[in-house]
């Protein structure tokens, strides 16, 4: 890509994410890279910023992640926060010590420097602080810019070399000053134009297809009807065409009606080139007697590439594989830092030997931005807010071993929340709305007669980009009307409960 970037150096923090998040809100484009980074690739990106991440460990353990000394003195504009302050202090020559009284949560901060990174604020407001390390001597060249009541040394900065460290975590919003932090260090010290927009995204994206895609090679997409490869699959044809052919794989892990809807909406409204293959019975009979998560995944993810190679072999040459890999999908299939939350079958379930070269290009963009290239490229307002859909459809959301059964079980309940939450006019307030089917079953009476059957559990969320989310709080009313129908209207189903576990602790999908 052609604009300007910030790296993120990940060591690990909580909030990582988080970070890019509100770098991204100021319309500048980050990447997160992880902390064993070399000095080399950093200047081959040729960042116009580096910030260095919160992280877990303390600076002083042996074995706690440590940045390469060498990046310091490339003269690039350095942002530490939490233990990227105290790794870069530690690093250059002060003294990072265990606090004498830990500090967690909103603390007033006391600012001594209003330059540069504190321009414009007042000198004082409150921060998130979160930290059982502090800094105790600052290096040579460093000023002491903030203090709090409990750590003295609460801000650093070396003005000469732009190296900047907070303790706290401006990226959060209790820290309400923290984006004015945050854009004082992109704009005002590292120069950045902020002129990063989903529409500059998609002009560079259409280049680099092109020029990734000679005129006599063929590309073919694996369409699963969901936001994410929908808007792929759009962006590719805006820059190849025809030369591209959407695969739609009916894997039989699909929601009701949902092969039909993407068929209506990619070969009749936006007249792409569409294959639709049933392969239900190959997907459900590799799944067989399989119960673990992960397994199910893995498995999945390589039986799609295998029928995408065996429709692609019925076109002749096909080069390229389109796939709607997000930036979540490739965060929480793990990192160096960052460890393995889930493997997703488009990261951690793709087989080794795949014939196909990848074509990825979401993959450094959050669900917001792939909603927002959607409306760019004009996708229909029920394909880009759909709720989010995962590539191993409903195997997932079957707990335990996969079978006809309990997917016609699960479709049908599935079916019933989405049409009643779209009834209250609530479709639009939620980010994710399903259901589970547990491999449990429990006592229940219909009729005056004994039943022993399944329980489906209710998940509904908002979030803003799906790293985390909460649970959404239904109207009771509503809740009675989904778990009325559920009852009444599916076979084998006598209990109905309710998720309310936010992401974290809970993923939200259940596998």
């Amino acid at each position: 890509m052609n604009q300007q970037m910030v790296l993120i150096l990940d060591f690990g923090g909580q909030y990582t994410q988080l970070i890019a998040r509100r770098v991204r809100e100021a319309n500048v484009y980050c990447e997160i890279l992880p902390f064993d980074v070399k000095s080399e690739e950093i200047m081959a990106l040729n960042p116009k910023a580096i910030i260095l991440s919160g992280g877990a460990a303390s600076i002083n353990d042996k074995k706690a992640p440590k940045l390469n000394t060498d990046i310091y003195d490339l003269k690039i504009p350095m942002l530490g926060i939490c233990y990227g302050m105290q790794l870069m202090a530690g690093q250059l020559g002060g003294e990072v010590s265990p606090c004498s009284m830990r500090e967690y949560g909103s603390t007033h901060l006391f600012v001594e420097d209003k330059q540069d990174i504190f321009s414009g604020l007042s000198g004082e407001f409150m921060v998130w602080m979160s930290h059982g390390d502090q800094v105790k001597r600052v290096p040579d060249g460093f000023f002491v810019t903030a203090s709090t009541e409990n750590t003295k040394i609460a801000a650093i900065a070396n003005h000469k070399r732009k190296l900047y460290g907070v303790q706290f975590h401006p990226e959060v919003v209790h820290t309400p000053d923290g984006m004015s932090i945050l854009r004082n260090f992109l704009f005002g010290i590292s120069g950045l134009n902020g002129d990063w927009t989903m529409k500059s995204f998609i002009d560079d994206s259409i280049r680099q297809i092109r020029d990734m895609v000679s005129d006599d090679e063929q590309v073919v997409c694996g369409l699963s009807g969901g936001v994410d490869s929908s808007v792929a699959a759009a962006l590719v044809h805006r820059a190849i065409g025809d030369r591209l052919t959407c695969i739609f794989v009916d894997h039989g892990l699909l929601r009701q009606y949902e092969a039909e809807q993407v068929m209506e909406t990619f070969a009749d409204t936006l007249n792409m080139r569409v294959l639709k293959v049933d392969a239900s019975e190959s997907f459900l009979g590799k799944l067989v007697n399989v119960t673990d998560p992960e397994e199910k995944r893995k498995i999945i993810g390589d039986e799609f590439i295998r029928t995408f190679e065996r429709e692609a072999a019925k076109l002749g040459q096909i080069d390229y594989l389109v796939q709607g890999t997000v930036y979540p999908d490739v965060i929480e299939s793990g990192t160096a830092a960052a460890a393995v939350i889930k493997s997703h079958h488009n990261v951690g379930g793709l087989p080794k030997d795949m014939k196909f070269k990848l074509i990825e290009p979401l993959r450094q963009l959050f669900k917001d931005e792939v909603r927002k290239v959607g409306e760019e490229l004009g996708l229909p307002p029920k394909v880009v807010w759909r709720h989010p859909f995962p590539g191993p459809g409903l195997a997932i959301r079957v707990l335990g071993e996969v079978t006809k059964e309990k997917l016609s079980i699960l479709r049908l309940a599935d079916a019933i929340i989405v049409d009643e939450i779209k009834k209250a006019g609530l479709y639009g307030d939620i980010w994710q709305a399903f259901a589970v089917l547990p491999d449990i079953r429990s006592v229940g009476v219909m009729g005056d007669n004994r039943t022993y059957a399944y329980t489906i559990v209710l998940r509904a969320v908002t979030s803003f980009d799906g790293m985390t989310a909460d649970w959404y709080r239904f109207p009771h009313d509503i809740l009675a009307n989904i778990s009325n129908r559920i009852v009444n209207e599916v076979s084998h189903i006598n209990r109905i409960v309710y998720d309310i576990t936010s992401k974290p602790p809970s993923t939200i999908e259940w596998e």
